[in-house]
């Protein structure tokens, strides 16, 4: 049986991509005849943010910022370290679970859109309670710590995914090869990347109902009221309107967190968030209160004895 490699050509060629996408969608910005200014939608009030009632806002993008771009590259680098490092590890686990498959559906006619339909599938519920559970939050909080949006922010990558790995576990018991796994999952990530984007507004009707693009993921990272916690599709934006979290895009986003970190150090936005959780279980009183720290939505507190 053939094993996934770490690191394959398609990874290889990745790397200048990035740089030359990146390059090219930073001179787009540069000139725009108007780019917003950090910070600009601070003073916006709830109803400002969210009322639907208005006309959708025009798309003004926020660009580039060094220290920021800085940051999300050095935790990409932080997430490939980390993922070589139990590549192996997480290999074994799903050959074994291969070899104990109910049925073989790697090598047929069509496996691998059935294996990329199935990984996108499962990739929005992992997606999903990263959002809903608090200790998989201080994970994926990292990509959402940028109050920017450019391609760079694509690459701001966490450096504990590994919490989430059994989410796929079930695709070698229905008879995905783990080479075929790597690939849905490799290609799945390679698609998130360009829709972290302001340089594209809206794509064809038809595209924004089917696909999550641009817009509807720029709403995935809006600390909007109304865009909290929407749009986790990672290809088929189908999922967030068949389970009821699909959210379009109409008032202008604002960036980031609900309440942002404010830091470029790599080590403080990759665990700054599990130091916050271990320093609330250790005062929390009781287990339901320290569990509840853990397990809970992010923002969850023990109700006021």
């Amino acid at each position: 049986m053939k094993r996934a490699l770490p690191i394959d050509k398609v990874d290889m060629a990745s790397v200048p991509m990035f740089a030359a996408t990146m390059l090219a969608e930073a001179r787009a910005l540069r000139n725009r005849p108007v780019l917003r200014e950090m910070g600009d939608l601070d003073d916006w009030t709830t109803a400002q943010l969210s009322d639907p009632s208005l006309p959708p806002d025009e798309l003004i993008p926020v660009g580039y910022e060094r220290n920021d771009t800085v940051a999300s590259l050095t935790m990409l680098a932080g997430n490939i370290a980390v993922n070589l490092a139990i590549a192996n590890a997480l290999g074994k686990v799903a050959s074994r679970l291969f070899g104990r498959r109910v049925i073989t559906i790697s090598g047929r006619r069509g496996s691998l859109l059935a294996a990329m339909v199935t990984w996108d599938f499962l990739y929005y519920w992992n997606h999903r309670w990263q959002h809903e559970k608090r200790i998989f939050w201080a994970n994926h909080v990292t990509h959402h710590s940028s109050e920017h949006y450019n391609l760079s922010t694509a690459l701001r990558q966490p450096w504990s995914g590994f919490l989430l790995a059994w989410v796929y576990f079930p695709m070698p018991l229905l008879g995905f090869s783990p080479a075929q796994i790597a690939k849905a999952g490799q290609l799945n990530l390679l698609y998130q990347y360009w829709i972290h984007t302001e340089v594209i507004d809206r794509l064809s009707p038809t595209a924004e109902h089917v696909l999550n693009t641009p817009s509807h993921h720029r709403v995935h990272h809006g600390a909007n009221p109304q865009y909290l916690d929407k749009n986790y599709g990672g290809i088929l934006i189908t999922w967030d309107k068949l389970f009821g979290t699909f959210e379009p895009e109409v008032r202008r986003v604002k960036y980031g967190l609900t309440k942002n970190i404010k830091t470029f150090n790599p080590v403080k936005i990759g665990y700054g968030e599990f130091a916050a959780i271990a320093r609330d279980v250790r005062t929390a009183k009781g287990w339901r209160d320290k569990l509840g720290h853990l397990w809970n939505r992010p923002g969850w507190q023990p109700e006021a004895s």
